[in-house]
């Protein structure tokens, strides 16, 4: 159940000596905490030193040279020469002030409103199963609304205010959540990042976003981080949301007030039963509601190119996808998610908000338990990226390929028998993709489906017998009973048709943190594979010429941009970038290439129009000096079928053909050798030069149907990895990066 940090604190303990106690117990300075009734709790701080006094709390950087510093003074006076509005959401917290009697409980104005409607509907239903941290939790409804109603409170109580910067560097558990929400029931703005981003991507959002204070995700990042940003950064104060602050290092950070999670709840706790026991005798006048179009949250793109930009995300924006996305998944009270994206990422936080007003289970895991937790909690949905389906499509096939030789072959065949009949059940049930805009005769659309069902019919008995003695061991492996949701790059088109074979459904969405992030998806009921679906509810698409701006017709290929309630309020503090991708008519402009599937009344295509199709991103196109375009997403995702590849980034920018830079599978690469007998059985390693053959020779297998070929490769040991700076934190290659890295050796490649 529950951990301790949920329990009630003891009513005999008043709040002031409570945060008295708990700032003593953070920092070797001393901080009182003050109650007014108007105003709330105030911090009020005394000190024989420039760096404390009425402006509050200074990094090191700001205080200067100092070899003595005196103790801090502790002062209870009540201070009413300022007063502190309170901000607050309008059905969470309107019970305070009877703000919410007339509105219905999912007449949601901010993100927070949400979770009164939830514990109202759900109550002792578990919402959250977090196996990982210590000790294991599950949380109810109530428990979560009250969890978050606690730590906001106790944000107050340690002096937040609102439109005030928090920084939240931490990655998935419930407490990323209730921190979260938290922060934005205050009408603070939180920023967010995860864990495992730079010392100096880090101190650059804080920085650029002016944030005031910090939460971390663990000592261990403190400690990362604590010595830079106590030289370049001021922080009123840090919370710990998981650990013991025992484990902090206290090197330049003696002056700044840390909080645990657990200090900060109790805070809250404490003050909350102060408010409601002197209900009536406030001043309205002190207290405003947050507004829709408030800002939420600053969300740091992944900065594939150049440096990260502050998006900037409203309650509105959120809103919009909480309300529209069950059209995409149909959940229901008692689904079970497995969540394992970082809950930073636009996508995997816009779907965590909308899930819960629909009464799931949401099951945090980690990449480590991920095979493991598939198998243990049997979720009906997985959302996730990319990458994970072809984790799991790997992990399958190995799977097959270590038993007997003739269970292989069956499994195999049965495999490409399923993508057979998957392929002509397409075409009859009129879900199949093309870009010609000239309709088939009546007639020849009539054969064409004929001709399809009967091919299916065939294989039917086969397919449903793969299912039974293949396909339901893997379903019992990964659970995914219902459907996986993909978003936040590129699904290879052999990825979809695998498990589309197997009987697992993938739907294939598209957004940007931009727009909230989901823009588009497919649905259940219209999965066109090899498209990304059609746009969700009040979202306009549009293809238009690169050059002219013009609008293009269905089937033809441009710029593809959107509008709608989700799109960004703009990017902070830069106008300029803002106007680069945001017209004044609210258009955004993706930067993605793609087309609109052509609406057709009769034919294989005949369910498929108005499905967007994206071809790669513009700003990735490779212009050979032939003055050929190639877009190099299709290459790649064709030579990641190959078990030999780990990675690949075609480059060619200006040659004459193209290239590619190639992280080789050793060990797979090793194996296929010995098989081939191009080494000895005893070998441990490869040469190069027998590996670029190997591999030449894969490249010609997978790409063969590509337009484009790929000339010379590099191979490189060292894969491209986040910690390396070679991949975002949403795991996209940083293809500029890459190239400048291997500079010299792609100039020796083309020589």
């Amino acid at each position: 159940m529950l951990s301790s940090s949920v329990a009630t604190a003891s009513s005999s303990t008043t709040t002031t000596a409570a945060a008295m106690a708990m700032a003593k117990a953070s920092t070797p300075s001393s901080v009182a905490a003050v109650f007014d009734r108007r105003r709330g709790f105030r911090f009020a701080l005394s000190r024989c030193h420039p760096a404390f006094g009425r402006g509050g709390f200074r990094s090191a950087a700001h205080r200067g040279p100092s070899r003595h510093r005196s103790p801090l003074r502790v002062s209870c006076r009540a201070e009413t020469d300022e007063k502190q509005m309170r901000r607050y959401s309008p059905i969470l917290e309107g019970a305070l002030l009877s703000s919410g009697d007339g509105l219905a409980l999912d007449e949601w104005t901010a993100v927070p409103d949400i979770w009164r409607f939830c514990a109202e509907k759900y109550g002792d239903r578990i919402a959250l199963v977090d196996p990982y941290h210590g000790p294991p939790s599950n949380i109810t409804y109530n428990q979560l609304e009250q969890e978050i109603l606690n730590f906001s409170e106790g944000l107050r109580v340690i002096g937040v205010k609102p439109d005030e910067k928090l920084a939240l560097y931490a990655d998935n558990s419930y407490r990323w959540l209730i921190a979260d929400q938290g922060m934005m029931a205050t009408g603070a703005i939180n920023v967010v990042r995860g864990s495992r981003s730079s010392v100096e991507e880090l101190l650059q959002i804080y920085q650029h976003s002016e944030s005031v204070a910090l939460a971390v995700d663990s000592p261990e990042l403190y400690n990362r981080i604590a010595e830079v940003f106590c030289d370049k950064a001021s922080m009123k104060f840090v919370i710990l949301l998981w650990g013991d602050k025992a484990s902090l290092s206290i090197r330049g950070t003696e002056e700044i007030p840390v909080f645990s999670y657990n200090e900060i709840i109790h805070l809250g706790q404490d003050s909350r039963k102060s408010l409601l026991s002197s209900n009536g005798t406030w001043n309205p006048d002190d207290y405003e509601l947050i507004s829709s179009d408030d800002v939420a949250t600053l969300m740091y793109t992944s900065g594939t190119t150049g440096n990260p930009k502050g998006v900037m995300l409203t309650h509105r924006n959120f809103l919009h996808q909480i309300k529209n996305l069950w059209d995409v998944v149909p959940a229901v009270p008692g689904d079970r998610f497995l969540s394992i994206l970082p809950p930073w990422h636009a996508y995997e936080r816009a779907c965590e908000y909308f899930i819960f007003t629909h009464g799931v289970e949401q099951v945090y895991t980690t990449v480590r338990y991920l095979k493991e937790d598939l198998q243990q909690y049997q979720p009906h949905y997985l959302i996730s990226v990319p990458l994970v389906y072809e984790t799991l499509y790997s992990g399958i096939q190995k799977q097959l390929s270590t038993g007997p030789a003739a269970r292989k072959l069956i499994a195999l065949t049965f495999i490409r028998i399923s993508m057979a009949f998957m392929d002509f059940k397409r075409i009859y049930e009129g879900k199949y993709l093309t870009r010609d805009q000239k309709e088939p005769s009546y007639l020849v659309s009539m054969l064409d489906c004929l001709l399809a069902r009967i091919f299916a019919a065939i294989l039917w008995p086969l397919h449903m017998l793969a299912r039974r003695i293949v396909y339901s061991k893997i379903h019992s492996a990964i659970g995914i009973s219902k459907a996986g949701i993909s978003g936040g790059g590129s699904l290879p088109p052999f990825i979809d048709k695998f498990f589309e074979a197997i009987g697992v459904t993938v739907q294939n969405g598209y957004g940007l943190t931009e727009c909230s992030p989901v823009t588009a998806a497919r649905r259940r009921t219209c999965n066109v594979l090899g498209s990304i679906g059609h746009p969700i509810r009040y979202t306009e698409f549009k293809i238009v010429h690169p050059e002219t701006d013009e609008l293009l017709p269905p089937g033809s290929k441009g710029i593809v941009k959107l509008r709608g309630p989700q799109v960004m309020k703009g990017y902070y503090k830069n106008p300029s970038a803002t106007s680069q991708v945001l017209d004044a008519s609210g258009w955004f402009n993706t930067g993605d290439v793609g087309w609109m599937a052509p609406h057709h009344s009769s034919g294989r295509s005949r369910h498929s129009g108005g499905v967007i199709v994206l071809e790669g991103r513009a700003k990735d196109t490779i212009v050979l000096s032939t003055g050929e375009n190639v877009e190099p997403a299709e290459i790649e995702e064709a030579a990641m079928r190959s078990s030999l590849i780990q990675q690949i980034v075609v480059i060619g920018q200006d040659q004459r053909r193209l290239g590619a830079i190639i992280v080789p599978n050793k060990e797979e690469a090793l194996l296929v050798a010995k098989r081939m007998s191009i080494v000895d059985a005893n070998a441990m390693e490869l040469s190069k030069e027998k590996m670029s053959s190997l591999l030449y020779e894969e490249l010609r297998t997978w790409t063969s149907k590509c337009t484009f070929q790929i000339g010379p490769i590099l191979i490189v040991d060292e894969p491209f990895t986040i910690d390396g700076g070679l991949m975002t934190p949403t795991m996209k290659i940083r293809r500029d990066r890459i190239v400048e890295i291997y500079k010299d050796q792609i100039l020796k490649l083309y020589s």
